[in-house]
């Protein structure tokens, strides 16, 4: 998230500095392109396999480090919806599994994953290009639909299914998963019949401490206010620092292992009932909680504790 601040604010300030430049026709020709290629990010993105490659990305994932781990072979003649839990605040797992490096291509051949981030992000002059060029696509439902919507299969949507405002509960040791309301990627999934698979991300919440911010309390009242306006969420965290491991903004070096479940099939059905939706969330949520209890011991979690939904 700070990573992704950063860039945005660094491509807004460089577009200011070429419209009120000598170069300004070059932002004038930089709007027209934006006019013209508005609706990419929701029409499968504009990827590039050169910036997904790039050797930044392995120093990444080598940093915590990263891991993808496969339970079950996805067929590649299907298309699916992997739901990513937890939000974390930095998405870590998703970033690094999904946009980055050969393992998702290597794990499960045949399949082409595109992780959905808010619109919003799309709106910002040349950091657009870059999210897309790694491989992230908007999370708006024209989006979701049109990836899913490839008649050959092969196609996997990855949603951060608890949303920015997740990212508030993400304090080290924290199980909590803001999925109850979100039924969503429930219709979604029916409609276009694509599978349903529960991700885990083990470690996500461990890279941050976060300023204390119970439910009640002013400060998450103030956050959930100024998320509700701009669509993104602000948590207050501090890690380490470059020389020192007391305090700074950089994350703390813990391994995330993102546990990948068996699919949950889909039939299509392109008018879903209200029962229908939430005979198959409370499935999804089950396996979810099966696929954490199976795999928590191998990564550190205490045998009472469980997923909080």
């Amino acid at each position: 998230f700070l990573f992704l601040f950063l860039v945005a604010e660094f491509c807004c300030g460089f577009f200011v500095i070429l419209i009120l430049g000598k170069f300004w026709f070059l932002a004038v020709l930089y709007l027209l392109w934006l006019y013209l290629d508005w609706q990419t990010p929701c029409m499968g993105g504009r990827r590039s396999q050169w910036v997904r490659s790039w050797t930044l990305w392995k120093y990444f994932r080598e940093y915590f480090p990263i891991h993808l781990i496969k339970t079950s072979d996805l067929s590649p003649h299907h298309n699916y919806l992997l739901g990513f839990h937890p939000h974390g605040v930095l998405v870590a797992g998703a970033f690094g599994n999904f946009c980055t490096g050969p393992s998702f291509k290597n794990l499960f051949p045949g399949l082409t994953p595109y992780l959905h981030i808010m619109p919003i992000w799309f709106s910002c002059p040349f950091f657009r290009e870059y999210v897309m060029s790694a491989g992230m696509v908007s999370a708006s439902k024209e989006s979701v639909s049109y990836v899913l919507s490839n008649k050959g299969g092969g196609h996997a949507s990855v949603i951060v299914i608890g949303g920015a405002e997740e990212s508030l509960n993400a304090h080290p040791g924290s199980l909590t998963l803001n999925i109850l309301k979100r039924k969503g990627f429930i219709k979604m999934a029916l409609k276009h019949g694509a599978h349903l698979v529960p991700v885990f991300s083990f470690g996500e919440n461990e890279l941050f401490k976060q300023v204390a911010n119970p439910k009640g309390s002013w400060l998450r009242n103030v956050q959930e206010k100024m998320q509700k306006i701009m669509g993104f969420a602000l948590p207050l965290f501090h890690a380490r620092g470059v020389f020192q491991y007391s305090f700074g903004l950089i994350p703390y070096r813990q391994p995330i292992h993102t546990v990948v479940g068996s699919p949950i099939p889909v039939k299509q059905n392109l008018n879903p009932s209200a029962a229908e939706i939430e005979q198959l969330h409370a499935l999804y949520l089950q396996k979810l909680r099966q696929l954490f209890e199976e795999h928590k011991r191998n990564y550190g979690i205490p045998e009472h504790k469980s997923l909080i939904f």
